[in-house]
């Protein structure tokens, strides 16, 4: 369980990706506005300067889901 001063900083960090990314933000917001379902792929690519991609994914599990719930619960929409 997170401590209050723990919360409160996670909240701020939150807060200021937020602020910081809002495009990001909203696309997020939109894929988990609807319930995802087991099988869904989640797919990350990350491009460092002057390095090629690499690029990730994963299909989600029933367990998958519960975690993403549990963490959609913590950091709510804020």
């Amino acid at each position: 369980m997170l401590n209050p001063r723990a919360l409160m900083k996670l909240m701020s960090a939150k807060k200021q990706f937020s602020e910081n990314h809002p495009k990001f933000v909203a696309f997020v917001e939109a894929v988990f506005s609807e319930k995802l379902e087991e099988g869904t792929v989640l797919e990350v690519t990350v491009t460092k300067p002057g390095r090629e991609p690499v690029v990730s994914n994963i299909r989600l599990k029933e367990s998958d889901l519960e975690l993403l719930e549990e963490l959609k619960g913590v950091l709510g929409n804020s």
